[in-house]
């Protein structure tokens, strides 16, 4: 399996936060083909450990994290003509719901349509607004009846919409943020097993990161890396939005500038890509960056921490398009960066 089927896999998949446990067998047959040890924690993340060399036996620890979970819907009611209400999980605009089919995963999943009351039956003061997400129901066909057993409040649910490939190297699908980042996490290490390295590296599927950044507070708490390195996705560049608030499609990944950030290592990492030839550009996020790289700084005593992003357009929708080549410069870029940390330079890159 390559980076590009793990992501096809992983994005047909339901994982939606705190009911990630669908995708463990996939991750975890990928990845134990690279790791020396693999483990899932109480949380629900999971850690798969590659050694480092070390000649004196006391390795650095570098910890890579992508979050596994995606946003989605929950079961909130069901009325007694079997129509079903339903409410978020994560940010989700409800414009990009409406007219959508779903998979309602109960203990068997229903195929069904979010559906709202036509524009031809609308009131005229509610032509011109955007539909409410508490105004929508999903139709599976079925009454309540026919849904006891079936369906069940707190029940997830996913948009249905297979991965595609556009022309190039671009690709669509839904919750490619953040497996994008676990795809990226993938290509480094196949790429570390060509590679000789000091550090050993945690690679670290993420929990709940869409409701909270739970996943990455206690994988950090546990690990108690040496770096924290966040790979995660930012606004890839489309007509509407300011040159200065995305990040160009194929470009490679952004290196994140900000509070957030432990300039030493940004700068090595700055020097890495540029040593390999390998493209990249700089993501400014002056304040905490939103991603699992916050939750890394802020756990124990404070850990240095960086973030990758890979360039992703329409976040947070069911039809998110990144390119497999920034997929695959973000995990070669961890690689040599993780090659180029060791025993005798570690202290002064974490000087500031």
């Amino acid at each position: 399996m390559d980076a590009k089927e793990l992501l096809e896999v992983l994005s047909n998949s339901s994982g939606v936060s705190g009911h990630e446990s669908r995708l463990n067998d996939t991750i975890i047959s990928a990845f134990e083909k690279y790791a020396d040890d693999i483990s899932i924690d109480s949380l629900g993340n999971i850690i798969a450990l590659k050694k480092g060399k070390s000649s004196n036996g006391s390795n650095i620890k570098i910890m890579l994290s992508g979050h596994m979970d995606e946003i989605g819907l929950m079961v909130k009611y069901i009325e007694d003509n079997g129509f079903i209400r339903f409410t978020n999980i994560g940010g989700i605009d409800p414009r990009t719901v409406l007219g959508q089919e779903v998979i309602v995963h109960g203990e068997k999943d229903l195929f069904g349509v979010i559906g709202s009351k036509p524009p031809h039956l609308q009131e005229k003061s509610e032509i011109n607004k955007a539909i409410k997400m508490e105004d929508m129901i999903i139709d599976v066909g079925y009454s309540k009846d026919d849904l006891k057993g079936i369906v069940s409040i707190g029940d997830t649910i996913t948009i249905k919409r297979n991965f595609k490939a556009l022309e190039g190297n671009r690709l669509t699908g839904k919750a490619l943020d953040d497996k994008a980042g676990i795809a990226a996490m993938y290509q480094c290490i196949m790429e570390l097993s060509r590679i000789n390295h000091d550090a050993d590296i945690y690679f670290v599927s993420t929990v709940q990161e869409e409701e909270g950044m739970s996943g990455a507070f206690t994988g950090t708490y546990k690990i108690n890396p040496d770096i924290g390195i966040a790979i995660d996705v930012g606004f890839g560049s489309t007509p509407e939005l300011p040159k200065a608030d995305t990040i160009e499609m194929g470009k490679g990944p952004g290196i994140t500038i900000g509070g957030n950030i432990h300039p030493g290592l940004r700068e090595k990492m700055v020097e890495v890509a540029k040593e390999y030839n390998i493209p990249f550009q700089f993501e400014v996020t002056p304040g905490p960056t939103g991603t699992d790289a916050r939750a890394m700084q802020i756990t124990r005593e404070g850990i240095p921490a960086l973030c990758l992003s890979i360039p992703l357009r329409y976040m947070h929708t069911s039809v998110e398009v990144v390119d497999m080549m920034d997929i695959k410069n973000t995990g070669k870029l961890l690689a040599f960066f993780i090659a180029s940390i060791s025993n005798e330079n570690l202290e002064g890159l974490l000087c500031y």
